[in-house]
Order: C-alpha cells, then sequence, then structure tokens
C-alpha cells in the first residue's frame, strides 16, 4: 500500500529549505549585490561563528537539554586567553587551547550542575550565563581587550590562499560531529537519551557520561567560536562580545531540524540553519532595514524554528498513536 502524498507534511518537514529558498529568492530580487559571489562568501564566512555554536547546542538539543551560556562562555575563554598573551607573550597556537581548555570547563561546572546537583538545564545555564559573564567583566576590570597583531594575522588567513580561515574551521568542526552523530557509540547513545532516557537506562547507557559529554563539547565548540570571531573583529573584545549568540546557536540548530524535545536533528540541517540566519541579517542590511527592527525579525525567526519544530514533535505523537495498537485491543484478539 502506497503511502499518499502530503503536500503540509512534505513542507513540514522540509521547511528548512523552502524557507531557505524563499530568503534567498527574496533578498536576491530586492538586491543584486546579493547574489555577488564575494557576498555570499561573506554570508558563510559570518555564518562560521554561529555555525561553530550552533553544532554544540545540536548536541545539547539531541538530549533534550540546552545551554543558554555559550555566549557568555565564548566571552570568558577568550578574556583568558587574551590576558595570557598580552601579560605572558604566548603564542596564538597555546592561546587557542587556553580558550577550548577554559570553554570545556565551563561546559562541565554546567553538567556538573546538572547531573550532580539535580539543577535543571535551562535555569543551570541561565545562571552560568550570568557567572560567566561577570567573570570576564571582573578579570578585565569592564575594560577593553587589544589582543597582539598575530591574532589578526591569523584571522585573515586563508586555506590554499582562497577559503577564509573561519569557513575552514567550520567544515572541520561539522565533519568531526557528522562522524561522531552517526559512526560512533557514543552519537548513537546522544541520540538514544533524547527519545527516552529512561529505555536508554534500561539498555546499559550511562545516561550521566554521556550527558556531561555533550555540554563539555557544547563549550569546547563556544570557546573555539570564540577565539575565530576575536580574530576577525581585529582582535578587539569588550564587555558585549558574544551577546545574543546563544539565541543564534539554539535558532540555527531548531531551524535545521533539531528538536527541543530531543533525539531528532543532525549536522548539516544545523548548518543551513546557521546560514539561513545571517543570510536574513545581511539581507535586512542591504535592504537598508531599520536597525531597530532587525532584532524584531531575528526573534521572529527564532518563533518560527519553535512553531515548526512543535508542529513536527506533534506529528511524529499523532504517527506514533496511529501505529501502536492499545494493549487491551492486542490481548482481547
Amino acid at each position: 500500500m502506497t503511502r499518499r502524498f502530503n503536500p503540509g507534511q512534505f513542507l513540514l518537514n522540509n521547511s528548512t529549505i523552502v524557507l531557505f529558498v524563499v530568503v534567498f529568492v527574496i533578498f536576491g530580487v530586492s538586491s543584486q549585490r546579493f547574489f555577488s559571489g564575494e557576498n555570499i562568501t561573506n554570508i558563510i564566512k559570518q555564518a562560521a561563528f554561529t555555525g561553530i555554536v550552533a553544532v554544540g547546542m545540536m548536541f545539547v538539543l539531541l538530549t533534550a537539554g540546552i545551554d543558554l551560556s555559550v555566549g557568555s562562555n565564548m566571552y570568558l575563554s577568550v578574556v583568558a586567553a587574551g590576558l595570557l598573551m598580552r601579560s605572558q607573550g604566548i603564542d596564538i597556537l597555546p592561546a587557542l587551547l587556553i580558550s577550548l581548555l577554559v570553554g570545556a570547563a565551563f561546559g562541565a561546572f554546567n553538567a556538573f550542575c546538572i547531573i550532580k546537583l539535580r539543577i535543571i538545564p535551562f535555569m543551570t545555564t541561565l545562571g552560568t550565563l550570568v557567572i560567566g559573564r561577570g567573570l570576564g567583566t571582573a578579570f578585565t576590570d569592564s575594560q577593553q581587550i587589544d589582543f597582539p597583531e598575530k591574532m589578526n594575522d591569523f584571522g585573515q588567513a586563508q586555506f590554499l590562499g582562497v577559503i577564509p580561515m573561519p569557513i575552514v574551521v567550520f567544515v572541520l568542526v561539522v565533519v568531526a560531529a557528522y562522524i561522531v552523530l552517526t559512526r560512533t557509540q557514543f552519537g548513537r547513545q546522544v541520540y538514544a537519551i533524547g527519545n527516552d532516557p529512561e529505555a536508554a537506562k534500561k539498555a546499559g547507557i550511562n545516561t550521566d557520561r554521556v550527558i556531561t559529554l555533550v555540554y563539555i563539547v557544547s563549550g569546547f565548540l563556544a570557546g573555539l567560536a570564540g577565539f575565530v570571531l576575536v580574530s576577525q573583529l581585529g582582535g578587539r573584545v569588550d564587555r558585549s562580545f558574544g551577546e545574543g549568540r546563544e539565541f543564534d546557536a539554539i535558532a540555527a540548530a531548531v531551524l535545521g531540524g533539531t528538536s527541543l524535545f530531543g533525539g531528532m536533528g543532525n549536522v548539516f540541517g544545523t548548518v543551513i540553519g546557521a546560514v539561513l540566519i545571517q543570510m536574513v541579517q545581511t539581507g535586512l542590511q542591504f535592504n537598508l532595514v531599520n536597525l531597530y527592527l532587525q532584532p524584531m525579525v531575528k526573534a521572529l525567526i527564532i518563533f518560527l524554528a519553535i512553531f515548526f519544530d512543535s508542529l513536527r514533535e506533534a506529528t511524529q505523537e499523532k504517527l506514533k498513536r496511529r501505529f501502536i495498537r492499545p494493549v487491551e485491543s492486542s490481548a482481547s484478539t
């Protein structure tokens, strides 16, 4: 028996692609510069920062968790690296390692509060969002940090003289995340916990360990994204660095098909979501949309992402009820 084609369900399942094409065409028609190769490269380059954080966020969301602290993590990580570069004169690679370690430690602290202290992820990461920003501000005395000139050189580097460094890093992160989620036992366990944590425990999965690792991954990638981003901003960091990145990351992941309810999502969808958000922002700038209205448009995108996710979840629940027969009826037959 062949299943009938359902246009509404098709659009819902492919809402990100449809929205991507619609936005691309609308902004392309409204501004001829939008279709230029240079602009498309810049969109991907700017989307890389959001995309790296969004990949980490995707790991957390797959377990039905959330990490609201990634923006503050980005700030604290690069502050630690920048202060050591200025005071100790360390080079780029050791500074990058410091940023990654601080980011991973931040994520580990989130996991400790969630696993050991039994504080729900939303409240934990909401608290560490404030703590991380406060620590970074305390370390810098609310002053701006200017990184050494070699930070700019790192940011302007190009692979094979063509591909900007942020895009290279983003591609490496995406490939690594894809392999982990689709080719490793850990990746299968992440999906299993998101689908049904109790069933995962009964199957012998150490859920506490897996959840700890996904928050460490999120923190690690936040530290990486912060370091790459500051290298593109002229090596300058102030107190507002990283603010709001958590909402962009959540929107990118959910727009890409990752469910807020856990157990559903993939890396390449997250990539499309990140590019879509940056494409909207660039298109608004090209069309000279009021700066005060641009955050409202981004908020609308986040709302649409959550709305589509809720519809997908409701559809999945209906399908489960349709194909799972009640115990009473099966026993009576």
